[in-house]
């Protein structure tokens, strides 16, 4: 069909290949990726990538944002699992959750590594047929 595309898994990759330790199920990495995709959600999520926890008020005079924007965006980091949000008093402070990001990174490292091995297939094949 025009369009839309199939992906296929390979007959020649093992099972630990095609679900790396970690990653059984659906750990919402798309999710993630589409969080961190707008530009204003990530500058939000750098913000408080230094750990400290901030009110959505310190977040909208930084970003020059209205209240509610900053939380429509804040609230789709939450979840992805990238922030969280802790109350105090009347006020929510949201803080960056380094492990959803640790999880997406360890997933890319994954896909990298086995780009670098079909590359280097790729190569070997390429040198062996110049013989």
């Amino acid at each position: 069909m025009a369009g839309r595309s199939s992906w296929k898994i390979s007959g020649n990759m093992s099972k630990t290949e095609n679900h790396m330790s970690g990653f059984d199920g659906d750990p919402g990495f798309a999710e993630i990726f589409a969080a961190l995709g707008d530009p204003t959600r990530l500058a939000i999520f750098d913000r408080l990538s230094d750990g400290q926890a901030r009110s959505i008020a310190s977040l909208s005079n930084d970003a020059d944002m209205t209240r509610q924007a900053v939380t429509k965006h804040l609230r789709v980091l939450e979840m992805a699992g990238l922030v969280e949000s802790h109350r105090i008093g009347r006020e929510s402070r949201y803080a960056f959750c380094p492990d959803r990001l640790a999880l997406a990174r360890a997933w890319l490292d994954h896909v990298a590594g086995r780009w670098d091995s079909a590359l280097m297939r790729l190569k070997s094949f390429a040198e062996q047929g110049s013989d």
